[in-house]
């Protein structure tokens, strides 16, 4: 299989295929299950490990979440953000920051569910998986962060228009083609972790 072939499979089809698995997924389970979805009330069983792992997690998360939304959505005003030094680097420490923090927060909920039998008891074994996904997808982008700087600005100038031919039904793969392999994973990656959510 060559690098076109696999482009194509790899940022034509399986984005297509996860985000069809995620919807028709989460429809189904909303009708069938409505009450499944649950972190099944973990911060009773066990609190004060709780605190301090989910805390970071989620401002992390939620931080990063966001900036990845602003930059797929107003990509124009991010270069333009970018285009006085201070700006990009006072964007790019805090996004490394947000990330480790993500990072951080994330290896403590693992931590706490490994070594508290009552919350290792309540989680599945597709929490486990999601909770492997979600590790390596962190990791990696603070790797990203790490040794392919000035994310923000090739995010809004190559992969936001790659999103959007995406949403848009006509995909473009020339715009992540040429990309470093450890972002196109951090991609697939990404793709993967959305598709497999609802099962989780």
């Amino acid at each position: 299989m060559n690098a076109r072939i696999l482009d194509q499979f790899l940022f034509i089809a399986l984005p297509y295929v996860c985000l069809f698995t995620f919807f028709l997924m989460t429809i189904y389970r909303y009708r069938a299950q409505s009450f499944s979805y649950s972190s099944l009330s973990s911060q009773f069983l066990e609190n004060r490990h709780h605190f301090w792992a989910v805390v970071p997690f989620h401002y992390g998360i939620l931080a990063v979440t966001a900036g990845h939304l602003i930059a797929f959505l107003i990509p124009k005003t991010i270069l333009a953000w970018n285009s006085h030094p201070l700006r990009l680097y006072v964007l790019e420490i805090s996004a490394l920051a947000c990330g480790l923090l993500t990072l951080i927060g994330l290896v403590g909920i693992v931590i706490r569910r490994i070594t508290t039998t009552r919350v290792r008891t309540v989680t599945s074994m597709t929490d486990w998986i999601l909770f492997g996904m979600l590790l390596i997808q962190t990791a990696s982008g603070v790797a990203i962060a790490l040794f392919h700087p000035w994310g923000s600005s090739w995010f809004a100038s190559n992969l936001s228009p790659y999103l959007w031919s995406i949403f848009k039904l006509n995909p473009d793969v020339s715009y992540v083609a040429a990309m470093p392999h450890l972002v196109k994973a951090h991609i697939v990656l990404a793709f993967l972790t959305i598709g497999f959510f609802p099962f989780t």
